[in-house]
């Protein structure tokens, strides 16, 4: 049981650590004005700073307490998230691997928004004048991590016979 708990958490830090790591490179080799080509026409390497959370939302925002606000609302999923991941662990594998995946993202986010106010997103993905709102390697973890949630929820369940 323990072991399960050390590899979901060790998860957590290698999300945490390969988003962290991603967002170095881009903040050091790739301006706010450069547009990396990856496939033509659908997917560009950018360098986007987030103030808001998702999509963008409240990236306008002229308040000073959204920063404090998003880091407090942050850390208490973050919180809830590690507790359901302690106890998941030691049930379902792909609802412990879809916890890990959310809390590592999370942590990710949270180090930027501490750390200097803002999230760095870089990758953007589009079709013609259609652009998916630019993300980064945490918010894909969370995102994948939510739907292995959803496909376990969704899951049958096989129960024992009633004797």
């Amino acid at each position: 049981m323990a072991d399960r708990r050390l590899q979901a958490y060790g998860l957590s830090v290698a999300v945490f650590a390969v988003d962290r790591l991603s967002k170095w490179v881009i903040e050091q080799r790739v301006s706010a004005f450069d547009v990396h080509t990856v496939i033509p026409g659908f997917f560009d390497i950018v360098h986007s700073q987030n103030r808001g959370v998702a999509f963008g939302l409240m990236n306008d925002s002229p308040s000073v307490w959204r920063t404090l606000a998003l880091i407090v609302f942050a850390s208490a999923a973050m919180l809830v998230v590690a507790s359901m991941l302690w106890r998941a662990s030691r049930a379902d594998r792909l609802t412990a691997i879809g916890l890990a995946l959310i809390l590592g993202g999370a942590a990710g986010n949270l180090f930027d928004r501490i750390m200097w106010g803002r999230v760095t997103d870089f990758l953007e993905f589009y079709m013609g004048d259609l652009h998916w709102p630019t993300f980064n390697v945490a918010d894909s973890c969370v995102v994948i991590g939510s739907g292995l949630l959803l496909l376990d929820i969704l899951r049958p369940r096989h129960q024992a016979a009633q004797t």
